[in-house]
């Protein structure tokens, strides 16, 4: 095999492992899988395939160690992700090696992107859970490459991170258009950072002031009529209370409390009057049981002392919403849908009680501020043992702190923008992500044909 793959699969796997994860360096996402696919075209089918297989596991083994301790992704999901990112980048190597040995390094340059954004669309359709923690996640601070996803949805931040390097490896490897191939790559990539420049001037809506109110010592389901629970709504109340003039919206995390039919007016009485008192509406997440079933349910206390209106994730047949913004929960953010539904229903902004680990909490707010950006969204994510954030319609970060201070609560009071509203994306859907699925189609077909054509499949440019 020489010592050429190996290089080139441990100079992948390690600029993934450093540009994705829960603290990515973004610089070094966008070069991740150039060492792997310059490599493709000068070695065989399986050295290429074996070095990309390799790196996509290294890469994603940034989470393993997470995952020993963790409840949300445990050790065999996260192995599981790592086997599935190491095949899918597998696939888009091996077809972009083939299409740039037959002559294709244009098309080459497009499909590899292609496989890559098309196989987590399938995922995002076959997965309950959803997708997070890709590599269109570490762009979460640079707000100028996410405005794409308005159009494209975040399938579109996919794409062009990969086709950036697949292009310089295109020009790169290819003695036929190779300067056209280069060309067509950056006009994408130049359109696309205009774009964002342009939307990123423009002005944001409206504001409301919110109040985001985490605990500094993460619990879940806090029975309520215990002890502890009581003392835990009771502290609630007072710091809703003592919130600044001005607040229109509280947000706390999801599960902070365990409550049945019986218990649940315990609940709700002292926060209905906190609402009342201070002019906010409330948002609390807790567990109701209801029979075998745990509903994890968000509900909004409205101001005005009306009736509080629950919302159960998975199961919300009507859109819930507090002080005008859209009502969902947690890991709904891993989907296109409920933002998509608030967006077209003529929501502005989100608030989104959440209850992450805490390691991952910046990766998983970035993922809710991403579908903000889909659906010109402000949103106000209340983490529990996690991130604290608001972010507008664009993705930028209005105000964030993290929970495990000292005192009872961490609370962020800011003004809180409303988004421009339902986009291009809102209104296609996921357009972009099967165009993918058709450029890939069509980037194995003429793959198969050119090798047909040829008499056989022309290897000779990767015989080592």
């Amino acid at each position: 095999m020489g010592w050429k793959p190996p290089a080139a699969a441990l100079c992948s796997g390690l600029l993934y492992f450093f540009g994705t994860g829960f603290t990515p360096i973004p610089a070094l996402t966008w070069l991740a899988p150039l060492p792997v696919l310059l490599l493709a075209p000068g070695v065989s089918a399986r050295s290429a395939a074996a070095a990309a297989f390799l790196a996509g596991v290294l890469g994603s083994a940034n989470n393993w160690a997470h995952s020993l301790h963790s409840t949300d992704v445990p050790l065999p999901m996260a192995l599981g992700i790592s086997a599935g990112t190491a095949v899918t980048l597998t696939a888009a190597v091996l077809l972009f090696r083939a299409l740039l040995l037959r002559g294709q390094p244009l098309l080459a340059a497009v499909a590899a992107p292609a496989v890559w954004t098309g196989a987590l669309y399938l995922v995002a359709l076959t997965n309950p859970t959803g997708v997070m923690g890709t590599p269109a996640n570490s762009m979460g601070d640079l707000p100028v490459v996410l405005q794409i996803a308005s159009v494209t949805g975040f399938w579109g931040v996919e794409f062009v991170l990969l086709l950036v390097p697949a292009g310089i490896a295109a020009v790169a490897g290819s003695t036929v258009h190779r300067w056209r191939t280069g060309a067509a790559v950056a006009v994408v990539v130049i359109g696309v950072l205009g774009f964002g420049i342009v939307r990123l001037a423009g002005e944001t809506g409206p504001s409301q002031r919110v109040a985001l109110i985490a605990p500094n010592q993460g619990h879940w389901a806090v029975e309520v009529g215990t002890a502890e629970g009581d003392r835990l709504i009771q502290a609630y109340a007072e710091r809703i209370s003592a919130l600044p003039q001005g607040v229109r919206l509280v947000v706390l995390p999801e599960g902070e409390f365990g409550v049945d039919d019986a218990s649940l007016p315990s609940l709700v009485s002292p926060l209905t009057t906190a609402a009342r008192d201070r002019g906010a509406d409330v948002v609390v997440g807790y567990v109701r049981r209801s029979g075998s079933a745990r509903l994890n349910t968000a509900l909004a206390i409205p101001a005005n002392g009306g009736s509080p209106v629950a919302y159960v994730r998975d199961q919300a047949r009507e859109l819930v919403y507090a002080a005008g913004a859209g009502v969902q929960i947690c890991g709904e953010v891993n989907l296109a849908r409920p933002s998509r539904d608030y967006a077209a229903a003529g929501a502005r902004t989100l608030a989104i009680p959440a209850a992450d680990e805490k390691v991952n909490g910046w990766q998983h707010a970035r993922v809710a501020s991403l579908r903000g950006v889909e659906n010109g969204l402000g949103v106000a994510w209340s983490g529990r043992s996690g991130a604290l954030m608001v972010s507008d319609g664009t993705g930028r970060i209005v105000a964030e702190a993290h929970t495990g201070g000292e005192g009872t609560f961490t609370t962020v009071v800011a003004d809180l923008p409303a988004g421009p509203g339902a986009t291009p994306y809102t209104r296609l859907g996921d357009w972009f992500a099967w165009l993918c699925l058709v450029i890939t189609v069509a980037g194995v077909c003429v793959s198969v044909l050119s090798s047909r054509w040829k008499g056989g499949r022309d290897d000779s440019a990767g015989v080592e």
